[in-house]
């Protein structure tokens, strides 16, 4: 899975906006957090859930059954706004 052509990303300070510059259906703006932008990052290249979730792990601190369900919530949001190519 990778993130869509057509979705652009920028860093502001501490978060990340994305926005939908092609041919999308998704109008709208997102901003990210650190975490959050970190998974979108991620999403530039091909790529699974488990390669996110382990680079995760390496770099954040926290227990992977949290981080997996983090990964597996930003997953759903931009599944839900047509972000993802899977």
């Amino acid at each position: 899975m990778k993130l869509k052509n057509g979705f652009i990303t920028h860093e502001m300070g501490d978060q990340q906006v994305m926005v939908a510059a092609g041919d999308t259906d998704f109008g709208g703006l997102v901003r990210s957090n650190k975490t959050a932008a970190f998974i979108v990052d991620c999403l530039k290249g091909e790529t699974t859930k488990e390669k996110i979730v382990d680079a995760m792990v390496e770099k954040y601190d926290a227990p992977k059954d949290v981080i997996e369900r983090n990964v597996e919530a930003i997953l759903d949001k931009l599944r839900s706004i047509g972000a993802l190519d899977e």
